[in-house]
């Protein structure tokens, strides 16, 4: 049949079962906007800012495990998606950013909203291209949603000169290409080797990241854990894989993860690392990362082996895959003695934080038990963020939405929305600091006119909170820039945008707060006020090596 560019870009969406797009309209794409208006079978959300847009279709990907689907105009429209799609990229998400650029003859000449957009996110993007012919669209639109699926998810921008937008060309009607797990790489010998290593281990340790809740590897997971008795930790990425509230969950690894999972590293004879790619947060000083232990990696990218630590040996896969493959060839192990230390660790070592006020953790514990631990939890990036890792326990992957690798402040209610929209079912609560609320209080105004009930907890310390405590811990408390004390009220911020305002000032407010908000099934924000002077912890400082880490009852001693 003939279609023209913009009757085939829906279509392609379509085939591939795309049912929302986060987006916002502009010249050069208005032949799509116009062919949108015929296809109500696909939600379009009108965000605040093309920003929002690609952090809203990030959450709906990391919630859904699809693909997520962000639409901007050129020039400006285009460039204000790129910290989205870089998050994105940092975290291993599956997006496709659609953009369109100016008429193909105007192209190069400095044109009305002319920008590369392709070359711009070439660094962040699995993929990126510009489609000057209509005949390689679908084509290209096809590509992209493989490319942004396969082995390790990202995402993938295609960028479409208006003229394509209007040519017209046949178009054939395709069902979307099935995307096996990546099982190509796997070799016998590497399993194997794996295999023996583990059999032979007294102290194995596991290290989850977000590639093993990318391929769905949960119960795999679990599974080898309590096959071999092995303690458990995880990345910020990982969180919900391996179920927080077992008995051989030690915590998330690294700069603010427990004492027991970053000094359990250097007590064990093996790390089993899933699908973590040994960020600096997570691991410190690489040079002295674990380095009693032998290290084995199973990883779906070939270049995360021995990129930032050197492993004694790895296995390239889709992280459920090798485990299927794995499990048989791995006796049933008992390590007692091991499990005993953990568990002693835990005991010794607890989170700790003060609980007669309100505060961080407290916030957070409180949401725990609200929910019931089955809500979806975005973030920000900052102090809120570490405490909605360390005390809510996630007991399925998807749970918790936050920017890991790039740390992006402005990220979460974009991305709870894209969470809500995916998953309507379930309570999607974002926390975030007053600092990142600013940076993304205008997407209050999408939530509220198209009624999405997200919760939007705002832990209000009128600092930078995050920053501020490195400038106490490390700069000699000179607060440059981080005080935020003016006179911005969110609770009217929130009013004035049409969503429910409450305010919390005291511990025993909050949990009645928030079951209200649940109960109005509405957009609600709710501003916790807490001390400016409340720090995470445990911490380890920066490049210094896991065994390092230390909490505030080590500061005291310190300082005393």
């Amino acid at each position: 049949m003939q279609l023209n560019g913009s009757q085939i870009i829906i279509e392609c969406l379509k085939e591939q079962g795309v049912d929302t797009v986060f987006g916002y309209p502009g010249g050069t794409i208005l032949n799509v906007y116009d062919e949108l208006y015929r296809h109500p079978e696909i939600r379009h959300i009108l965000t605040s800012h093309e920003q929002g847009a690609s952090h809203a279709a990030d959450g709906y990907a990391r919630a859904t495990g699809k693909v997520g689907v962000c639409f901007a105009t050129s020039g400006p429209g285009a460039t204000n998606l790129v910290t989205g799609i870089a998050t994105a990229y940092m975290d291993s998400i599956p997006v496709v950013a659609i953009t369109a650029n100016v008429g193909t003859s105007l192209l190069g000449k400095d044109s009305f909203q002319e920008v590369d957009i392709a070359g711009i996110t070439m660094p962040v993007t699995k993929y990126s291209v510009i489609v000057k012919d209509v005949n390689i669209l679908a084509k290209t639109i096809r590509k992209a949603f493989k490319i942004a699926r396969t082995g390790r998810p990202g995402p993938v921008l295609v960028d479409i000169t208006k003229d394509v937008t209007a040519d017209v060309c046949e178009y054939t009607p395709q069902e979307p290409e099935k995307i096996p797990p990546v099982t190509n790489l796997i070799r016998q010998e590497d399993l194997d080797r794996a295999a023996a290593m583990i059999s032979a281990a007294k102290k194995p340790f596991l290290f989850v990241g977000g590639g093993a809740a990318a391929s769905g590897a949960s119960a795999e997971v679990r599974e080898l854990a309590e096959k071999i008795q092995a303690p458990v930790c995880d990345s910020l990425m990982g969180k919900g894989t391996f179920p927080g509230t077992h008995q051989l969950y030690t915590g998330m690894l690294g700069m603010h993860g427990t004492k027991t999972s970053n000094l359990g590293m250097y007590k064990c004879d093996l790390v089993i690392v899933l699908g973590a790619r040994f960020s600096d947060r997570d691991v410190g000083d690489t040079k002295h990362f674990a380095n009693q232990a032998k290290i084995l990696q199973i990883d779906v990218d070939p270049a995360e082996i021995n990129k930032n630590v050197v492993v004694d040996a790895s296995v390239t896969g889709d992280v459920r895959e090798v485990l299927k493959r794995l499990l048989p060839m791995i006796p049933v192990q008992e390590h007692p003695q091991w499990i005993a230390e953990i568990q002693e660790m835990k005991k010794q070592y607890p989170m700790a934080y003060h609980e007669d006020i309100l505060s961080g953790p407290s916030i957070i514990e409180e949401i725990y038990r609200v929910t019931k631990g089955d809500a979806i939890i975005c973030t920000d990036v900052g102090q809120h963020q570490m405490w909605a890792a360390q005390y809510y326990k996630y007991t399925s992957p998807r749970t918790l939405l936050t920017s890991g690798g790039l740390g992006t402040m402005g990220y979460g209610l974009g991305a709870a929305m894209g969470a809500k929209c995916g998953r309507p079912e379930k309570t999607v609560i974002n926390v975030a600091g007053d600092g990142c609320f600013r940076m993304n209080m205008n997407e209050i105004a999408t939530l509220t006119r198209y009624n999405i009930p997200v919760i939007e907890v705002v832990i209000n310390n009128h600092v930078l909170g995050m920053v501020r405590q490195w400038q106490t811990l490390f700069y000699g408390k000179r607060y440059s820039q981080t005080i935020l004390n003016d006179k911005t009220d969110f609770v009217k911020v929130a009013e004035a945008m049409g969503a429910v305002g409450m305010r919390v000032t005291k511990k025993e407010e909050f949990a009645a707060a928030l079951e209200k908000a649940i109960s109005l099934n509405g957009p609600v924000l709710i501003d916790c006020q807490i001390d400016c002077d409340d720090k995470v912890f445990p911490m380890v400082a920066a490049g210094g090596a896991n065994s390092e880490v230390f909490d505030e009852t080590d500061l005291e001693e310190k300082n005393a």
